[in-house]
């Protein structure tokens, strides 16, 4: 295939990715559900499994193999844009004071893992199976135990907003805890690869160091600098862009040559990035970024979509996939409810909790894009995982639903969305350019009492 050829190819695939994306991203908010579920399930409908059924080679022609590369390219550059975001928001203060947030967070990340462990010490004849004979080893087990353990922050957000809870005790209870799982999950999912499926304990420990050396010259050389260009008086937005962009490739480009994936270097470019001096990130150089990647994002889906084989799946796949479902939502409704409950809450908002964290959506994705890469999980296990990912996404509206008191308010209209049910919708937390802090703290809810009112 000549490079004109494929540069047409390309762009004929992206035109039908964003548009599918998008039309069926809107479809799911229409029928109450997070658009990623049907960002996801038009990735799956590209796919050999459902867009390969049509006689013609349409999916052949439409995605051939010689483009496949520079698809996963541009989907690695949207998660490269989008985890720079997710870290430059990150911002671990809220605990301070902060109880219920505190138990239920380490809750909601320390049982789903033992969960996700547990499962695959009693059943590793099915598992074996499902993973194409892979050793269920160590590495394994650790993996599991993460990919049970994560909540998606970007999509709770938006389910949060969507189903009037922001600013509720539920809804910030959740979300703090959210953002503290996945800020735990990452470093034990990048121990996971740095030791390798086959890696010795000597290749572990240069990696280890390699590792250290990398993220202390991030915190001690890189960020100091970032902090003296982007405060330099008078400096505009238009030159903060491109140097915080050059960062979170080159950050990404180091953690993947140092054998992790590219999300980790992009992840900690956005942590070390400097904030406004009232600790908010500056929404003048977030909300490019956002736009960027939320453009972007639909490859991420079509790619994440294509790998999803399910004609390949087996009988004795759908009960393992019954234990794998089980096993995610006792794991987080439970934790999250009886933590909740343990921080003197009443039950029906312990419950609301563990339904907002048993959301998984485009993190549990991430993961499981990184450890099929890796060679950790194979494409039976890991388009079992996809599906646990889309029921557990798609179960928390109605659940929600049906914990909502009749005297909760409803969902009030979302004015002003910048996409109408597109794909950078996943963006629901920072729609609007943050802000400075509300003023006064966020109120323990451990220690009773309803949320001061947000200005």
């Amino acid at each position: 295939m000549s490079s004109d050829s494929v540069v047409t190819h390309v762009v004929a695939a992206l035109a039908v990715v964003v548009a599918a994306s998008h039309a069926l991203g809107a479809l799911a908010r229409r029928i109450g559900q997070p658009p990623v579920v049907g960002q996801l399930f038009a990735g799956i409908a590209l796919g050999p499994s459902l867009l390969g059924l049509v006689p013609g080679s349409v999916h052949e022609t439409l995605f051939p193999t010689e483009i496949q590369p520079i698809l996963n390219a541009l989907a690695q550059v949207a998660l490269v844009f989008f985890l720079f975001a997710v870290g430059y928001e990150l911002d671990l203060g809220m605990l301070r004071g902060q109880r219920s947030v505190t138990t239920v967070s380490v809750s909601g990340f320390v049982l789903p893992m033992l969960l996700g462990a547990a499962i695959v010490l009693l059943l590793p004849g099915p598992f074996a199976a499902a993973n194409g004979d892979r050793p269920t080893d160590l590495t394994f087990l650790l993996y599991m135990a993460i990919a049970l353990s994560v909540t998606a922050v970007p999509v709770l957000a938006s389910i949060i907003k969507d189903q009037g809870l922001a600013g509720t005790r539920p809804g910030t209870v959740a979300m703090a805890s959210a953002g503290v799982i996945d800020a735990l999950s990452w470093p034990v999912l990048a121990v996971v690869l740095v030791g390798g499926v086959h890696g010795s304990a000597r290749e572990w420990a240069v990696k280890a160091v390699l590792l250290v050396v990398y993220v202390l010259l991030m915190l001690f050389a890189v960020r100091p600098l970032m902090a003296r260009w982007i405060g330099r008086p008078g400096t505009p937005v238009s030159r903060q862009v491109p140097v915080a962009v050059t960062v979170a490739l080159a950050s990404a480009w180091a953690t993947n040559a140092l054998g992790l994936h590219v999300i980790f270097g992009a992840l900690l470019a956005g942590v070390i990035m400097p904030r406004r001096p009232d600790g908010a990130p500056d929404g003048r150089l977030l909300r490019p970024l956002q736009d960027t990647g939320g453009l972007l994002l639909p490859m991420f889906f079509a790619v994440s979509g294509m790998a999803v084989v399910l004609d390949g799946l087996r009988s004795s796949d759908l009960l393992l996939l019954a234990v794998i479902i089980a096993a995610a939502v006792v794991g987080k409704v439970a934790a999250g409810a009886f933590a909740a409950r343990a921080g003197r809450l009443p039950w029906r908002e312990s419950l609301l909790i563990g339904v907002l964290l048993n959301t998984r959506g485009l993190t549990e994705l991430i993961v499981l894009n990184v450890g099929l890469q890796a060679g950790v999980i194979g494409p039976r296990l890991y388009a079992l995982l996809v599906v646990m990912a889309l029921v557990t996404t798609a179960a928390a509206g109605p659940m929600i639903r049906l914990l909502r008191h009749p005297a909760d308010p409803l969902p009030a209209p979302r004015e002003g969305s910048r996409t109408g049910g597109g794909t950078p919708e996943i963006w629901s937390g920072p729609e609007t350019v943050p802000g400075p802090a509300p003023a006064g703290p966020v109120p323990d809810p451990s220690a009773g009492g309803e949320p001061a009112p947000r200005a």
